[in-house]
């Protein structure tokens, strides 16, 4: 589950990529872009919408203003998991 206290560290990197620090500590870099498919996802394609996510405190997790959401397991899930946290300029040559 993700963690969204206020020391939450949640970054958008280039394209559709986010950092998100989870409720073990653990940070990830979790990339969506393979997930945008159908009528609900189509519209995060566009990066100035996908910029309007939000943190629903009643989910747990970022939704979109079309409700658009991903459950916080499946964001764990998918993510890649990094030693220290990034800023948005070491995205395109992060790998760990």
């Amino acid at each position: 589950m993700l963690e969204w206290a206020f020391q939450h560290r949640e970054e958008l990197l280039q394209n559709w990529k986010r950092v998100d620090r989870f409720e073990n500590d653990e940070v990830r870099v979790v990339d969506v872009s393979a997930h945008l498919d159908g009528p609900v996802f189509e519209p995060l394609r566009d990066l100035s919408f996908f910029r309007q996510f939000k943190v629903n405190h009643d989910i747990d997790t970022v939704v979109w203003p079309n409700d658009a959401d991903f459950s916080p397991d499946f964001l764990y899930e998918m993510g890649e998991a990094v030693s220290e946290p990034l800023h948005p300029a070491d995205a395109a040559g992060h790998r760990r």
